[in-house]
């Protein structure tokens, strides 16, 4: 890996910067400085604290994930498994549970969790991810299905990209729509000037999500609650697309979405409808998540 340091990561240390911009976790990130793996302007780094400046060429030599340590299995990691067959695991996430380990997380996540339950996952897809199809931002709850076998892993994800597995979210978001529907059309890549947030950008990956308005409040502010599609999978792609057309996500701190009006302590996004072609029998097969305590208490405090 080849980057240049922008201004939003000036000052930082450079185990932290190899951690955010690799993907690794913040350990192994101090591992391959240790190993000589990290380079500023051409010279090996001998220090995980060294602050880095602006425009430093960083050069991080990552091992290919199969050379990395896979996760442990932690059976003190509470998962909610609703349906588990010989091929597919489907989970109803809990808003604060990381799916797996990286910048920030080494431990204590869904994956974690799943490996005590499931110790066959080890083996399945990434080894840094074990079984993991799709994702969920943390502060996200609802379902998201695990690959059994490389086999289930391999047709999923072909079907992922096909766009042929439904999952829709329910959010809660601030302002009134014209239009009771619509498709929301752009690109997201990381912002220019904060690395750890995405936004709308030309130079980034297509993305899609459609949205329906389900219903609309007015007091003690305008209000929507809506269901989106995803038709893409980009980071955090509901979120900044909603904030991008000016109804950014309630209680969302980092879109803009957090308000007194409404206060909750995180985004109110809930994935609660999964639907696919299951990779053993053939069969479609869907399943439906209701909105948890904490998301129903606010959508309650709106007329």
């Amino acid at each position: 890996m080849n980057e240049t340091v922008p201004r939003a990561l000036a000052g930082e240390r450079v185990d932290r910067v190899v951690a955010l911009l690799t993907g690794v976790t913040r350990s192994d990130a101090a591992a391959l400085v240790a190993a000589g793996a990290v380079r500023v302007g051409g010279r090996a780094v001998t220090a995980r604290s060294r602050r880095l400046a602006e425009g430093d060429v960083l050069d991080v030599d990552v091992p290919p994930a199969g050379e990395r340590p896979g996760p442990a299995a932690d059976p003190d990691v509470d998962v909610p498994v609703v349906h588990a067959d010989a091929d597919v695991i489907v989970i109803d996430k809990p808003a604060g549970l990381v799916v797996h380990p990286g910048s920030g997380h080494p431990a204590g996540t869904m994956v974690n969790g799943l490996l005590a339950r499931f110790p066959e996952l080890a083996s399945v897809g990434e080894p840094d991810r074990p079984g993991v199809v799709h994702r969920l931002d943390a502060g996200t709850s609802g379902l998201l299905v695990v690959a059994r076998t490389d086999a289930a892993y391999r047709d999923l994800v072909r079907k992922l990209k096909a766009r042929s597995v439904e999952r829709h979210y329910l959010a809660l978001v601030w302002g009134r729509f014209d239009a009771p529907s619509g498709l929301i059309d752009a690109p997201i890549g990381r912002a220019a000037a904060d690395p750890t947030r995405m936004a709308v950008s030309a130079s980034g990956r297509s993305a899609r999500t459609r949205y329906e308005v389900l219903e609309a409040f007015s007091r003690p502010a305008d209000a929507a609650l809506v269901e989106c599609r995803l038709e893409t999978g980009r980071t955090h792609q509901i979120r900044v697309h909603l904030a991008a057309i000016g109804h950014p996500v309630v209680g969302d701190a980092r879109y803009r979405g957090a308000r007194s009006s409404v206060p909750l302590g995180r985004p109110f996004l809930h994935a609660h409808h999964l639907a696919f072609d299951h990779p053993g029998s053939g069969e479609r097969v869907a399943f439906e998540s209701p909105l948890p305590d904490d998301l129903g208490a606010a959508r309650a405090r709106l007329v």
